[in-house]
């Protein structure tokens, strides 16, 4: 197994020490395209700058993504670690010198079930730790170093008792790569970056792709017991969604989308919607295992009955 030490600010690790949040951004103010260290799943440790070189906390990596500001502010508000978007935005611009953009693209790694440590807590950077390393380092689990690194952090934070005792349920015991992403409990956040990502930033009706405008859709409303799973998810341009929330136009589980007669009887319009009556998803994913789930169409369908 693989386990990623990232460097952060005491600022940051502070404020959502104090929020305990179920998800947070580990935000970069800027990034490579991709982070291919871990897979879903896999530790996401949280080292504090020189000279508090500990280890506070961590959680279980979900997914990075290049993200503008706005969309990571909508995703998970104080969870990226600020109090206000305006904050977050300052704390950006220390690291984006002469960079005054108000909707920079920052890196972000989400995180599911996070957890910090209290200071009596904190376990001591590993040996082979430099002082030059500014944005992080991997170890593996299965060298001596790393083996010893992972299980001073899993006392801590108590995790080896889970996977330790013999008659932990199978549930419990951690899952990577896609299984997590499927069966792992994540946020609102992590949600929306994945089903985002999923429907590669394009509206699954329309194939619009101006990302401001795409939300994340709930097939089955996370009120009524619908899980933040990207098979219950749709990434839909706004009006859409808003349509699709009450039930104006819905999917059925061969994925054609249908429009409601309700719309032009109640509201008198409704010309550019009832185009897409009958049609194919335009974008799907391209993991069968992320496509809209049988279930939760079904039980959209049944709900409002287009």
């Amino acid at each position: 197994m693989k386990v990623w030490v990232g460097v952060t600010d005491k600022s940051w690790f502070e404020h959502l020490a104090a929020l305990k949040p179920d998800e947070v951004n580990f935000w970069r103010p800027s990034g490579p395209g991709e982070f291919h260290v871990l897979q879903p799943g896999e530790p996401f440790l949280f080292k504090l700058k020189s000279p508090n070189n500990f280890i506070v906390g961590g959680g279980h990596f979900v997914r990075y993504s290049r993200l503008p500001l706005s969309l990571a502010w909508a995703a998970f508000e104080q969870k990226n670690g600020a109090s206000s978007l305006d904050q977050l935005r300052k704390s950006i611009r220390q690291y984006r010198h002469n960079d005054d953009a108000l909707d920079p693209v920052i890196g972000c790694n989400v995180l599911a079930e996070p957890f910090f440590l209290q200071r009596s807590e904190w376990v001591p950077i590993p040996p082979s730790w430099s002082p030059n390393i500014v944005t992080g380092k991997s170890y593996d689990t299965e060298a001596a170093e790393g083996k010893a690194l992972w299980d001073a952090v899993s006392i801590a934070a108590k995790f080896a008792q889970r996977v330790n005792e013999p008659e932990a349920d199978a549930s419990d015991v951690p899952r990577f790569g896609k299984e997590f992403l499927t069966r792992g409990r994540l946020g609102q956040g992590a949600f929306r970056v994945l089903v985002t990502d999923a429907y590669q930033r394009r509206c699954a009706i329309t194939g619009e792709k101006t990302l401001p405008v795409l939300e994340a859709a709930h097939i089955k409303p996370y009120l009524e017991q619908g899980p933040h799973r990207v098979d219950n998810g749709l990434l839909l341009r706004s009006d859409l969604h808003k349509l699709f929330d009450l039930g104006y136009i819905t999917v059925t589980p061969e994925l054609h989308v249908e429009v409601s007669s309700r719309l032009r009887e109640e509201w008198h319009n409704g010309r550019e919607y009832y185009a897409h009556h009958g049609k194919k998803l335009q974008i799907q994913p391209g993991d069968a295992a992320f496509l809209p789930g049988k279930e939760f169409l079904a039980w959209h369908n049944e709900r409002f009955k287009v």
